[in-house]
């Protein structure tokens, strides 16, 4: 899944070039090209599908010229994850109905990507003889307050845990009451089953979007499918695959991962990724400090920052925009998105 906007990563993130196809961390390639290396671990290239704006179609075949059109499915609209699930698992079905499928965001980092594959082979597993929706649970490290927790059963089943209940992002208090209680772990939004059951989920929790998606069989892979698809997002609701099946569902299981993974939606949670100099300071790009500390700087390329009297800071420099913002006060970017819109700045955005 690679159609999100990532407005809370501006101002290098922007609608016509989100965060997704860019190198944020600093590692030599985009957190797609990551996903995307990372998933030919599991599965072959050609079996690799890629969901996104059709907005993203130029930046996708460019990052990824491998990709075959066929495997680039194009949203005319943003209705969510439960419609493009459901695009997806119903194009699938048209090459092999008896498909396992792993969904993955793609901007998510993974550090620990021998695990991570080993984990996944073996929801890929049970998935093939269970009748089980299963989610990866990230084990927490700390209480965090910015993550949906999924409680499930400490009974084990074959390495995975019947989920008891989903939970919103906590207050602090709560996150640390769901770390002590031992049963508790994050909402990664990765998620492993076969084509089967979540057709069946769909049918019986969803059954106006999988009817949409199961009308256009006879265009999958046909000149036809565009235009079917551009029809049917009109009709369809926008609803997330968390809300629409997985809350709904009773098969559900979670599987707990020590996978080094990071939802990299955040400046500061990038910034916590990143090695720190004597002063805590993260600074990405030719950067020069001054009595400045516990602050994340990034800076392009060709560019230089010098930065003084700064403490607990994010400052983002692109070639069009800087903005500096107190890292207490990080959510304030979608403020900063609205009004530059309302000055009708929108070149911007």
């Amino acid at each position: 899944m690679a159609g999100g906007v990532g407005t809370r990563l501006w101002p290098v993130s922007r609608q016509q070039f989100p965060k997704q196809f860019h190198d944020v961390i600093g590692i030599g390639e985009s957190l797609l090209q990551s996903t995307f290396r990372r998933l030919q671990k599991i599965c072959p290239t050609e079996n690799i599908y890629i969901i996104s704006n059709q907005d993203y179609y130029g930046l996708i075949k460019e990052q990824l010229p491998e990709m075959t059109d066929d495997q680039i499915l194009l949203e005319p609209d943003l209705r969510n994850t439960a419609p493009c699930v459901a695009y997806a698992f119903h194009k699938i079905a048209q090459k092999n109905p008896d498909a396992n499928l792993i969904v993955s965001p793609a901007d998510h980092l993974i550090v620990k990507e021998d695990e991570f594959v080993r984990l996944a082979t073996q929801a890929l597993d049970i998935a093939s003889q269970n009748d089980y929706l299963i989610t990866f649970g990230i084990q927490p490290t700390r209480p965090d307050t910015g993550y949906g927790y999924i409680e499930y059963e400490k009974e084990t089943n074959e390495g995975v845990h019947k989920v008891a209940a989903f939970k919103e992002k906590p207050d602090r208090a709560t996150a640390e009451e769901f770390l002590k209680q031992g049963n508790f772990v994050w909402n990664s939004g990765i998620f492993v089953w076969s084509r089967a059951a979540i057709q069946k989920s769909y049918e019986q929790n969803l059954p106006e979007v999988n009817d949409l998606f199961a009308g256009g069989s006879e265009t999958y892979y046909t000149d036809q499918e565009a235009e079917f698809v551009k029809k049917t997002y009109s009709d369809c609701i926008n609803i997330s695959i968390d809300y629409g099946i997985l809350e709904k569902a009773d098969n559900v299981y979670v599987m707990p991962a020590d996978i080094g993974w990071t939802d990299l939606g955040t400046w500061k949670s990038i910034d916590g990724e990143q090695k720190k100099d004597d002063y805590g300071n993260s600074l990405l790009g030719e950067v020069m400090t001054y009595g400045t500390s516990n602050s994340f700087i990034k800076v392009p390329k060709d560019k230089i920052g010098v930065v003084q009297g700064l403490e607990n800071y994010i400052v983002i420099m692109t070639d069009d925009a800087l903005m500096i913002c107190s890292k207490d006060e990080e959510q304030m970017v979608k403020k900063f998105l609205n009004d530059i819109k309302a000055k009708g700045l929108t070149v911007y955005v």
